[in-house]
């Protein structure tokens, strides 16, 4: 006799997927009480600890748990199946989840989703959009198969592969002194007052330039978000430092915006496809991946 059921196992993928049990209850439309206690009886059914669940932080796997929610997710897949064989019978199969980071997203997203679900018709695909250390955790978690980020904070524990490189643009008025220039240096930047991201591997990342010229620059506004990095920019707040656009044109609120190419050579930074190691591996991540990198090479 079978004592879990597929909803169960539902319960515990979108668990392990989401990374809390607010974020699934509201996927599952469950009460989050009703899938706490759903994924406890599943933990005693086990006997084992699926997740480490501590109050205020992410629901995290536990190794048992990384193991077993692969095992899940082949259940699930084949399920699908059954239930509409008709529509699987020629198509590549399986469950994927595609990572990217939160400033290339709106740049990359939907031709990539595109172009993985032209590879692998009838696999399920699904994306989530996060900062550095989100995407590095929960491709440590096998929450995330690959992800699409800079090359910034990932450890030995992880596989890399580049995609292409990217410029960095300095964002200003349109009346600033600098903005008709072709380019700027950073020592150019050095004095003025700078508008950078507050997660903090992306500030030490560009902070870090500027020491390689002996510079140490002031930082006036720390943003979450491009655009309003962009809108400050506009205004005169500072300038911005972006690799990821739109860098031109106008700020969100329809003010004027220049954007002008920082010349040093060591400032690109690439664009890579990445995996954890140990992470849980599905047979649709090689055309996945091969997906993703021809979508950049053809772009």
């Amino acid at each position: 006799m079978l004592y879990l059921t597929l909803r169960q196992f539902e319960y515990v993928s979108a668990v392990g997927r989401f990374g809390s049990l607010s974020g699934a209850a509201a996927q599952l439309n469950v009460s989050q009480p009703s899938l706490s206690v759903a994924i406890t009886q599943v933990e005693r059914r086990l006997g084992r600890k699926l997740f480490i669940r501590r109050r205020g932080a992410p629901v995290e796997l536990t190794d048992f748990g990384r193991d077993y929610l692969a095992k899940v997710e082949d259940i699930l897949s084949q399920a699908r199946q059954l239930d509409d064989p008709a529509r699987t019978r020629h198509a590549t199969v399986g469950r994927l989840t595609l990572g990217l980071f939160e400033d290339l997203a709106p740049l990359h997203i939907g031709r990539l989703l595109d172009a993985v679900r032209s590879k692998l018709p009838g696999a399920e695909i699904r994306y989530r959009i996060a900062d550095f250390e989100t995407l590095a955790r929960d491709m440590l978690q096998s929450r995330i198969d690959i992800a699409v980020t800079f090359d910034l904070g990932l450890d030995a524990s992880f596989l890399r592969r580049p995609l292409t490189s990217v410029q960095p643009h300095a964002l200003m008025r349109i009346d600033d002194p600098l903005a008709d220039l072709q380019e700027v240096s950073l020592k150019d930047l050095s004095q003025r007052a700078l508008i950078l991201f507050e997660e903090g591997l992306s500030v030490r990342h560009v902070l870090g330039l500027f020491r390689r010229i002996g510079a140490e620059p002031v930082v006036h506004h720390r943003v979450r978000a491009l655009e309003v990095m962009r809108s400050l920019a506009a205004h005169g707040e500072g300038i911005g430092i972006a690799y990821s656009g739109p860098l031109g044109g106008s700020a969100y609120d329809g003010e004027p915006l220049a954007s002008v190419p920082i010349t040093e050579d060591f400032a690109w930074e690439p664009i890579i496809l990445a995996r954890s190691l140990d992470g849980a591996k599905s047979a649709i991540v090689h055309p996945a991946s091969q997906a993703i990198v021809d979508a950049f090479d053809h772009a």
